[in-house]
């Protein structure tokens, strides 16, 4: 006769042919139908670009891709596009050293880096699923039965018993019809999506900050034209009263002249208080202490540089809004796909595997060995249409998110050329305004000199200065609209950003 553990070691083989005999099919089932996802796979949805800017060329701040003409499409893809530090073409380096400190110091760029860092550890978690589970449960137990009992122990021996057992449990759900890669897919494209958003909100940002450097500026090109304005007002102011002393000009000539003195004084203490909040916007976009924070004062007497808008079909690719329009289709693509597979059934194998023994001694031995093996299949039969709805509303967010990609570029678009139209139509009207200014200056002139000459009254010079006074701070304003529409073109055009530089994991 074979002893016990000769014969358990015959069971054990029998059970581990019949477990293989269960699990053959579901292995043919692996090989068959675990190769291809069920679901659509996907495919960037169609999208083009016009051949041109209608509005590129007209305008000597804007550089086409091809500055010799004829084709658009320049012989070298990177000529004509910007850089990523896009900044750096306007050669300020108190604006380049503020831009500088956004990467590292913005709070709004470090939430969405979070977000994105944790958008990457959902990759992780769907990953994860398509490898087995093993937990481990260990157990030691001393109980004493009850005597006033059925089934009491016959012997005092009896009544105190220990229990120790080590278990491991494993569980593995093959991924037979790709539900588990596709969750993968779109835990990869949210992700790909967040990283979008923080390019999307890095350009923002510091075109933000660009914006309002060179509106400060702006306010300081006009707190230059008031002070020298105030300085020739008081020389006018003592020349009237001098007048007036000499019996030549008349208490409302002296009248007149101060008030309009202490009215550009006015107008020049208001600068301030914009300028102020233009340098706190600042000083809290680089994440500076606001009370000591300042920016020296320079007006804006720099070039308006020419921005490379490289050809129109590069817009789909360096839009960080479009990317993430993009990536957001691809995620709800790998949804659909989600929800198809809830069709098939979900099959679990594994089971457990330890020891047990009353004794701690014999617990780690071969006849305290415990174990099992199978699989568990569950197929849903009966939802009341619940599934085919979920996958209905998978696909019509699929589609809704196609269309959203699509309306994005149409966006992109339309917001490239509002930027290339406000560059040329302000061009144009910069050029009027100058000429008006010129024009103002010499009407000034001549009316100072017929006043002083004692021709005609002080009202026609506090005219004449009151329109040139007007149209000075237009061309200060034209030109601080033009640097702004600058800065909107670059934001507009994707800045420095590329799609590429979306990861791939």
């Amino acid at each position: 006769m074979p002893d016990s553990a000769t014969q358990a070691g015959r069971c054990d083989r029998a059970v581990v042919r019949l477990a293989l005999v269960v699990l053959a099919p579901c292995v043919a089932v692996l090989a068959i139908s675990g190769c291809k996802p069920v679901g659509p796979n996907y495919s960037k949805p169609a999208a083009t670009a016009p051949a041109a800017y209608k509005e590129t060329g007209a305008s000597s701040v804007v550089a086409p891709a091809n500055p010799q003409g004829g084709s658009w499409k320049a012989a070298d893809p990177s000529d004509g596009m910007l850089k990523g530090k896009w900044w750096e073409i306007y050669q300020d380096p108190q604006l380049s050293k503020l831009e500088e400190r956004i990467a590292t110091e913005n709070l709004q760029l470090k939430q969405a880096l979070d977000r994105y860092q944790a958008a990457q550890d959902q990759i992780a978690v769907a990953n994860a699923s398509l490898y087995p589970t093993l937990t481990a449960v260990d157990q030691a137990t001393r109980s004493r039965s009850s005597y006033n009992t059925a089934n009491a122990p016959s012997s005092d021996s009896k009544i105190m018993q220990n229990f120790f057992m080590v278990e491991g449990i494993a569980s593995w759900e093959p991924d037979f019809f790709g539900r588990m890669r596709r969750s993968i897919e779109q835990a990869r494209a949210n992700a790909q999506v967040s990283a979008a958003d923080m390019a999307n909100l890095d350009l923002t940002l510091h075109a933000s900050l660009a914006t309002s450097y060179f509106a400060l500026r702006g306010l300081d090109s006009q707190a230059n034209l008031l002070t020298h304005t105030v300085a020739d007002l008081q020389s006018q102011l003592e020349l009237t009263q001098h007048r007036l002393a000499g019996g030549v000009a008349t208490a409302v000539d002296v009248s007149q002249a101060q008030t309009q003195l202490n009215t550009v004084r006015a107008q020049l203490v208001e600068l301030g208080v914009a300028r102020a909040q233009y340098e706190h916007a600042i000083a809290t976009l680089v994440n500076l202490d606001i009370s000591t924070f300042s920016i020296p004062v320079s007006p804006l007497n720099m070039a308006l540089p020419k921005v490379p808008t490289g050809v129109p079909s590069q817009l789909l690719e360096r839009r960080p809004d479009i990317a993430q329009a993009e990536r957001t289709a691809a995620a709800a693509n790998a949804q659909v796909g989600i929800t198809r597979a809830a069709f098939y059934p979900s099959i679990v194998l594994g089971g457990p595997g330890g020891f047990s023994s009353r004794l701690p001694s014999t617990l780690i031995q071969g006849p305290a060995a415990l174990w099992s093996l199978g699989e568990n299949a569950t197929w849903l039969l009966f939802d009341a249409g619940k599934r085919r709805a979920v996958n209905d509303a998978a696909r019509l967010n699929y589609d809704a998110a196609v269309n959203g990609y699509r309306y994005t570029i149409l966006q992109a678009f339309q917001d490239a050329e509002n930027q290339l139209s406000t560059l040329r139509i302000l061009e144009q009207e910069s050029g009027v305004a100058n000429e008006a200014v010129a024009s103002a200056q010499h009407t000034f002139d001549l009316a100072s000199q017929r006043y002083k000459g004692g021709i005609t009254s002080y009202l026609e010079v506090l005219t004449a200065e009151q329109i040139l006074i007007q149209d000075q701070i237009i061309a200060i304003n034209l030109q601080s609209r033009q640097f702004a529409a600058s800065v909107s073109l670059v934001r507009s055009l994707g800045g420095g950003w590329d799609s590429s530089q979306l990861p791939k994991n």
